[in-house]
């Protein structure tokens, strides 16, 4: 094959609007692109909608953040940081590494209190 053919071959697979330059990438089809840590470039605290773009995408995010958050936050989502207006995007992290199952050992449940490991539990059982 001469390398006319091959150009245009390439040409047509690439959308309209990017035709006639020398880029070979495509656009992708949404905008939920993959990327290697989608959370990485957010700031340490982050608003919902934040979250929600780098998640779920643009296009998904205000249903994510009215319907979704508040469901997570049930299985221990990270709550708003009053301090700092936002979630902790690193408890963030962990809490979708636990709830995928990603890290051993890590609850993605609230704690249900103070543990006393050294009591036994008295028995119910009447006499």
């Amino acid at each position: 094959m001469n390398d006319t053919t091959n150009k245009g071959a390439a040409s047509a697979a690439l959308i309209p609007a990017q035709r006639g330059t020398r880029s070979m990438s495509k656009i992708p089809a949404n905008d939920n692109t993959p990327l290697a840590d989608p959370l990485g470039h957010l700031p340490m605290f982050a608003t919902d909608q934040q979250l929600a773009v780098a998640i779920v995408g643009r296009t998904r995010s205000a249903m994510w953040v009215k319907t979704v958050i508040p469901q997570l936050e049930r299985k221990g989502f990270p709550r708003i940081d009053p301090l700092h207006d936002g979630r902790p995007v690193p408890l963030v992290k962990k809490f979708y590494d636990g709830y995928f199952g990603i890290t051993a050992g890590f609850s993605a449940a609230a704690p249900d209190g103070e543990e006393r490991l050294g009591e036994w539990k008295k028995s119910r059982r009447r006499a």
